[in-house]
Order: C-alpha cells, then sequence, then structure tokens
C-alpha cells in the first residue's frame, strides 16, 4: 500500500491534496521523482509558486524540520526555485492548447491563476467522470458509472 504524502514530515493533507492535482499520489513517488521535479509538476498543473512550499518540500525528502534551511543553502536553492518559475513558465506560453480546451497555454495560465479554470488534474478528472456519465447514459444504466 502506498504511502501518503501527508506522512512525510513537513506535509500535510493541503499539500498531499495539491500534488494528487499534479499527478502524484504518493510519498514513494514523491521521493522517485525528487523535490525538483515534483515542484515542476506541481507548477504544469497550474498550481501556484511558493518558494517557501519549495524549500519546505526539499527538507521534507531530506527528513529535516522545514525551517532547518537557512543561509547559503536557501540561497541556493532560491536561485533553483526562481530558475525553475522561469523555465516553466516559458514553457507554458510555448504550449499548444490543451487537448480540447482550445485555449494556448499562456491564456489557460492566466485564467487558473485568476480561479476562472480549475487546474488541469482537476479537469482531466471531471472529464473522466463526465466520459462516464456518459457511457451509463448511453447505454441505459443509470447505475453503470456510479462506484460502491
Amino acid at each position: 500500500m502506498p504511502t501518503p504524502i501527508s506522512a512525510l514530515r513537513n506535509l500535510g493533507p493541503a499539500t498531499e491534496a495539491h500534488f494528487a492535482t499534479a499527478g502524484i499520489t504518493s510519498a514513494e513517488e514523491l521521493r522517485a521523482l525528487g523535490a525538483h521535479e515534483a515542484y515542476r509538476r506541481w507548477l504544469m498543473a497550474g498550481l501556484p509558486p511558493h518558494f517557501i512550499g519549495y524549500y519546505v518540500l526539499v527538507m521534507a525528502l531530506q527528513g529535516r524540520p522545514w525551517n532547518d534551511c537557512q543561509g547559503e543553502e536557501k540561497k541556493q536553492l532560491r536561485r533553483r526555485f526562481d530558475a525553475l518559475k522561469a523555465e516553466v513558465a516559458a514553457a507554458r506560453l510555448a504550449a499548444p492548447p490543451r487537448s480540447g480546451s482550445g485555449i494556448p497555454g499562456s491564456l489557460d495560465q492566466a485564467l487558473t491563476a485568476l480561479g476562472v479554470l480549475a487546474p488541469a488534474g482537476a479537469r482531466r478528472r471531471a472529464d473522466a467522470n463526465r466520459d462516464t456519465d456518459a457511457d451509463a447514459d448511453a447505454n441505459g444504466d443509470p447505475d453503470a458509472g456510479k462506484q460502491g
């Protein structure tokens, strides 16, 4: 059974839910990706950047208290974080429209940041649920798309 992300030091249920939106659902997956790649996926999912969240993640994966990051180490992490934000911003601006949305990547990112659109992961789950419901309706079985 996978370990929940919230079982890691410094990371709680809100962070766990955000990583799920980015497609990362277990502590094992988070560890395998590493802090930098996991946070890149966080940003690519349209979740907001926050330096403290980034370095808390780094500390969590090292098993250290979140406030252990100081001095030169913190400055280096800030440079990595700023470079990551710039990389993701450039990638999102250059991205073609998301499948079916017809919205260019940069506009999609702005609308997500404003809260007009849900993050991409939430939209994918909603689309999957609609597809399941549509299949149930098409087959005349109202319970086909329900779980449990």
